[in-house]
């Protein structure tokens, strides 16, 4: 248990900061509500009634989130790769191969099905 002490304190610091942040701004901040702070913003489209079945979302949504999770997964799997490269010889050169042509085929999906399309 002596080894997970600083750890658990660490968690309880930022366990106490974030809660006293959250309290201490809506304590201290200002008040001034309007109508147009209490709108929903949607990058300035006057917002619309959605249908019961709360609308369907264009494809483009979830392409671009797909595209933020692969290059997301493959700088947390690099990382570490990058650190410890001299230590995995061979070996982990060809896994990191491997997984970059995968990553490489799932943007090249996402290029081709029009995520990187922004207009």
């Amino acid at each position: 248990m002596n080894v997970y002490t600083p750890i658990l304190v660490l968690g309880a610091l930022a366990a106490a900061f974030t809660v006293f942040s959250v309290v201490a701004a809506s304590q201290v901040g200002p008040k001034r509500y309007n109508r147009a702070k209490l709108e929903a913003y949607e990058c300035g489209i006057e917002p619309t009634p959605q249908p019961a079945g709360g609308g369907r979302f264009p494809v483009k949504y979830y392409l671009t989130a797909m595209l933020f999770i692969i290059f997301d997964i493959e700088i947390v799997f690099l990382y570490p790769w990058a650190v410890h490269f001299d230590s995995l010889g061979m070996f982990g050169l060809v896994e990191m191969l491997v997984f970059v042509a995968l990553i490489g085929i799932a943007y090249a999906y996402d290029w081709r099905r029009g995520g990187l399309e922004w207009d």
